[in-house]
C-alpha cells in the first residue's frame, strides 16, 4: 500500500498550507493579551497604587490610525522640572491587546534633563496605548488613546514562511 501523502500534487498542499494559516489567523484572540493578562502586568509592576493614578501631565504622540502595525512611531513626555525635588522616576507603556501587554518600562532620573522617550512599537490591531508615570513622591499619573490598525504585526508573521 502506498502513502496517500506522498502523492499530493503541489497545488493541493500550498491549498492546504494557506487554509490552514488562515484558520490560525481566525482563531479569536489567539495572539492577543487578554483582560486578565493586562490586568496582571498591570498589578505586578505598578500595583495597589494604580487605583489612585491621576489623569494629566503625559502626553501621548500616537498617530490615530495606522496602516501597519509593524512600526507605529511613539513618543510620550511627562510635564516634570526635572530637578532632585521633583522628577519622573518611570515610565511605563501598556497595550491592552498585544500578546504582551507590557510594551517598555524605562527608568529616569533628574539628570535626565526631560522625561521623554520616544521608539517605534509593534501593535497586533486596533487597541488602546496606556502609559504610567511614577513621580518621586510615589505618585502616578495615566494617560491612555487609542490607535486604529489596519493590518496587525503579530497576524502578519503567520503569513512568513
Amino acid at each position: 500500500m502506498t502513502d496517500p501523502l506522498l502523492h499530493l500534487s503541489r497545488r493541493t498542499a500550498l491549498t492546504s498550507l494557506g487554509l490552514g494559516a488562515l484558520a490560525v489567523m481566525a482563531l479569536p484572540g489567539a495572539a492577543q493579551a487578554g483582560d486578565a493578562e493586562m490586568e496582571a502586568a498591570l498589578r505586578d509592576l505598578i500595583g495597589p497604587a494604580r487605583a489612585s493614578a491621576k489623569k494629566g501631565r503625559i502626553l501621548i504622540d500616537l498617530p490615530a490610525l495606522a496602516e501597519s502595525g509593524n512600526s507605529v512611531p511613539l513618543k510620550v513626555s511627562v510635564e516634570s522640572p526635572m530637578t532632585p525635588a521633583d522628577h519622573v522616576k518611570r515610565i511605563a507603556i501598556f497595550a491592552d491587546r498585544n500578546p504582551r501587554a507590557l510594551i517598555m518600562d524605562v527608568t529616569l532620573g533628574p539628570r535626565a534633563g526631560r522625561a521623554e522617550v520616544g521608539t517605534n512599537i509593534r501593535l497586533s490591531g486596533t487597541q488602546n496605548v496606556s502609559v504610567y508615570a511614577q513621580m518621586n513622591d510615589g505618585t502616578y499619573w495615566t494617560e491612555t488613546r487609542n490607535i486604529q490598525v489596519t493590518i496587525g504585526a503579530c497576524d502578519s508573521l503567520l503569513l512568513r514562511f
